[in-house]
């Protein structure tokens, strides 16, 4: 090959790697939100992601309105052992407040929030970055293309024929060009022994991929002021441990009281399939539970329970949120709607969501033994201007909160929805009478 054909293959070089140059990388995961009833305060923890380790770890935890000031200790944990600490001052103003920790491998991590007297532990995964097999090709082909226009030049400058290291460039130019082309229909192959879950990432400790999980059991009891909730295997009897993040929670923990009060908390997990709350029973009797959990490859679980407390606490129950219901109620089994009108267009998300819709009924006698329990969500809509994903610090949502369900039985359900302005929850209870399904017309 002449010295005057060298220039065409420099500017074919050049085009081909421009082409490439905004070939998408693997993504290393993304943030995790974990809401957590940690004492008296509820709480939203954000662990940040991180991209290569070692790295730095940034936790940001949101309060809300009547979260008592105070200072929290935050840990990255590791096979056991506190790795890196810092410590998070809460004032009386709600909203984001944040540290800085250390992480410095990829794998299982836990993330451990005190507050002195309770320690929540959240487990999650730092990511490893898996270049696919493409990618290595690609890059790997265009610096072999490199080397060998290179080593072209350097013969056609000596006066030597450079057609052997020209067709090596063209061969290596060609698989890396077809490999960067073919990416988007190339599946990341997954890393040896491991399982990849959407949420936590790798997960080094199981070697294949179930989805035929068995149910978990619940057992509910009081310690202190405390509801213990323990979750074990239903067929080994183990404690499952594996939970995952599910709506920004790793439990959505709902209490009614026999009066029909309501408590949408975050229980803190403590040790391995045990998860407590806090919470002060203004009433005596026989309390409803339901805990909402996503296994690890066994889908999403809705668990019942009751509980008999003793009355420990006088306080008054929060005020009604200001918002009117427009109902439209349909016979049993078919879809009605419900929609909260609050009087601005300033809601904020919360776990992930515009709104929140409990439902129990149809009420007869002990709300224990309600047949249907369920638990809606009104999607945060997207919004010109805003994130696909926004946070909490996003108040630009509403005044609308619409509901579609179905109600499958006829009767009276107690309904509560939930939204958050200002960083309060605000919770509108109602009694939704549903009729039954019309029969054939004569």
């Amino acid at each position: 090959m002449g010295a005057k054909r060298i220039p065409a293959l420099v500017l074919l070089l050049a085009v081909l790697l421009t082409g490439t140059a905004h070939a998408d990388g693997v993504q290393n995961g993304a943030d995790i939100q974990v809401a957590q009833t940690l004492g008296e305060r509820e709480l939203t923890v954000v662990i940040r992601r991180v991209d290569t380790p070692p790295a730095p770890l940034r936790v940001d935890i949101v309060t809300h309105q009547g979260t008592p000031p105070g200072t929290l200790t935050v840990k990255a944990a590791v096979e056991g052992a506190v790795f890196s600490e810092t410590t998070v001052a809460l004032d009386a103003k709600p909203g984001y407040h944040g540290g800085t920790l250390r992480v410095d491998r990829a794998g299982p991590w836990e993330l451990q929030v005190g507050d002195g007297k309770q320690l929540a532990k959240i487990p999650f995964v730092v990511p490893a970055k898996i270049t696919p097999a493409w990618e290595l090709a690609a890059y790997g082909g265009f610096v072999v293309a490199g080397f060998l226009l290179f080593v072209a030049l350097v013969m056609a400058v000596r006066g030597r024929s450079g057609m052997v290291p020209a067709a090596g460039m063209l061969v290596a130019l060609t698989v890396a060009v077809t490999s960067a082309l073919l990416s988007s229909t190339i599946p990341p192959p997954p890393a040896p022994g491991t399982k990849f879950d959407p949420t936590f990432g790798p997960d080094p400790q199981v070697s294949s991929v179930d989805y035929s999980r068995p149910p978990v059991n619940l057992v509910v009891d009081r310690q202190e002021r405390d509801l213990r909730l323990r979750f074990s295997d239903g067929s080994t009897g183990r404690p499952a441990d594996d939970l995952l993040v599910h709506d920004n929670a790793l439990v959505h923990f709902v209490v009614v009281s026999p009066s029909g009060r309501l408590w949408h908390l975050h229980p803190i997990r403590v040790a391995p399939g045990e998860y407590r709350a806090h919470l002060k029973a203004p009433e005596a009797g026989s309390y409803a539970v339901s805990a909402e959990i996503a296994r690890r490859g066994g889908g999403v679980q809705l668990l019942r329970s009751a509980i008999t407390l003793p009355q420990d606490n006088t306080d008054p129950a929060p005020p009604v949120a200001e918002a009117s219901l427009r109902q439209v109620i349909s016979p049993a089994g078919t879809p009605s709607t419900i929609t909260a009108r609050f009087p601005k267009k300033d809601l904020q998300p919360w776990l992930g969501m515009l709104g929140h819709m409990i439902v129990a009924g149809p009420i007869d006698g002990d709300l224990a033994k309600a047949p249907v329990w369920a638990h809606v969500h009104a999607m945060t809509p997207a919004t010109p201007g805003l994130p696909d994903r926004p946070d909490e610090t996003v108040a630009a949502f509403g005044p609308d909160v619409p509901f579609t369900y179905t109600f499958p039985l006829p009767g009276k359900y107690f309904v509560w929805i939930q939204a958050e302005r200002g960083y309060s929850v605000l919770t509108v209870p109602a009694v939704i009478d549903v009729p039954p399904t019309r029969g054939p017309q004569g």
